[in-house]
């Protein structure tokens, strides 16, 4: 794990993306097809990303959840 992931999914997201506007079909709702499939695609990452760094480097460390109270003071 580490942080080169988050760059290599962006790349995909980016060229999927490109895809995605590339394909789209031509038409009266051509804009808000292209609009909706773009946004979709940055939500996803995004949530992606932020769920994924946060799991790498969280800002409060876990603990045992073995270890009882009598043990810690004995």
């Amino acid at each position: 794990m580490s942080g080169y992931n988050v760059l290599i999914v962006l790349v995909a997201a980016i060229l999927l993306a490109a895809f995605s506007w590339t394909i789209t079909p031509r038409g009266k709702h051509q804009t808000l097809i292209r609009s909706s499939v773009l946004l979709s695609i940055t939500c996803c990452y995004l949530m992606w990303s932020i769920t994924y760094m946060a799991q790498l480097h969280p800002l409060i460390a876990p603990r045992r959840g073995d270890v009882r109270f009598e043990e810690v003071l004995n």
